[in-house]
């Protein structure tokens, strides 16, 4: 069976969130089941790390697709050529972008409908692309995966979707998020937050983020107890990010607050689990892999009431209105001085386990054979 991918997003250096769940998915089906042949499109110059074994063809499809003229070109004209000249029989694309030109079975991942919620944080050619093609794409697809209950909920809501053409294909977690020792993490605090304890945000900065109401609710913590905790913000600053470089210029915490823009995975798994607690405030996630990091770190996490985050978080979680300060400073005032924390961290730790890599690869797998396997048994 030949299965050709969208492989646009493994970009050496610059897995971010489709990144890493498309390094993850195609890892695993490309080692698991050699057998078939993949083809792998990418639209620039591609890194020998991502052909996974012999079983993988690379190909490149110009130019890089960054630009919503470029995605209409490279989705509908230069990829279909290319399917049809690969005789591909499936086409799956991680990224939540596909073909309306071709006719042979599509599956589609979809990891949120941001673009319906907050129009405005869109730029305006991007929503124009978005808002003619993703119900056409959506209509397209033989079949839809979900990185939460959430989001499918919302493509079924959005679209008229029919619920069994979706099925739940969640996240997983890099295995360097674990539990380290309190030595490690001692010298973690060190460096990073003078040895004190600190809340943790993981995240682009944009608004939909929310991080300058958690800055905020973090000088309202600071004002309402004596505990000399610090907020580690780490994250590219994105877009529309004003309103949180303002409040954070005028906190009369500024000083127990740090940015860091960047950290490679190591870096930043050390840091996840060595958090006294990582805190999402965002008002919509499709996933929200920090949560999930900070969980397999046996880390408790606070979350806003909004969209994913409650159902990635689980029973253990502290809850709050990401839109009411008040509510975010109680959920960390709750949190330090809780004699229920160890009680939390174990239904952290059971709930996690239903995050899992190889389980999602292999229902995406099961997915997309299914059909030509059926066709195999009549035939």
């Amino acid at each position: 069976m030949k299965i050709a991918v969208n492989a646009r997003f493994l970009i050496q250096g610059k897995l971010e969130g489709i990144g890493w769940y498309s390094y993850q998915i195609l890892k695993n089906i490309v080692e698991s089941h050699p057998e078939h042949q993949y083809i792998f499109f990418f639209d620039r110059s591609y890194d020998p790390e991502f052909i996974f074994n012999d079983s993988v063809k690379p190909v490149v499809l110009r130019p890089p697709a960054r630009h919503p003229f470029l995605w209409y070109w490279w989705f509908e004209k230069a990829l279909p050529k290319a399917l049809k000249v690969c005789n591909a029989d499936v086409f799956f694309s991680p990224d939540a972008y596909l073909s309306l030109s071709v006719d042979i079975p599509q599956y589609l991942v979809v990891h949120d409908l941001a673009y319906i919620h907050y129009p405005e944080q869109v730029p305006f050619l991007v929503r124009m692309y978005y808002q003619y093609f993703v119900p056409r794409q959506i209509e397209k697809a033989r079949h839809i995966f979900a990185v939460s209950e959430a989001t499918r909920q919302d493509i079924v809501t959005r679209f008229n979707c029919a619920p069994e053409k979706i099925s739940i294909a969640y996240n997983g977690v890099r295995s360097l998020f674990k539990p380290i020792s309190e030595e490690i993490q001692e010298d973690v605090r060190a460096r990073y937050s003078q040895s004190k304890k600190y809340f943790l945000f993981v995240g682009a900065i944009h608004p939909r983020k929310n991080v300058a109401k958690l800055i905020q609710a973090f000088d309202l913590f600071c004002l309402k107890t004596k505990a000399d905790f610090q907020l580690l913000i780490v994250g590219r600053k994105a877009w529309m990010t004003d309103e949180t470089e303002a409040v954070w210029q005028n906190s009369p915490n500024k000083s127990r607050i740090q940015f860091y823009s960047y950290m490679d995975t190591e870096q930043l798994a050390l840091v996840t689990a060595s958090a006294f607690a990582a805190i999402n405030p965002s008002l919509l996630e499709g996933f929200g892999v920090p949560v999930l990091e900070a969980l397999n770190c046996d880390v408790p996490v606070l979350v806003s009431n909004c969209f994913s985050l409650p159902e990635v978080a689980g029973p253990g979680a502290y809850i709050f209105d990401p839109n009411d300060l008040e509510d975010i400073a109680i959920a960390m005032i709750q949190s330090i001085d809780d004699p229920k924390r160890t009680q939390r961290i174990e239904a952290g730790a059971i709930h996690r386990m239903q995050f899992n890599w190889q389980h999602t690869a292999e229902h995406i797998y099961n997915t997309l054979i299914q059909e030509h396997k059926e066709k195999h048994i009549k035939n």
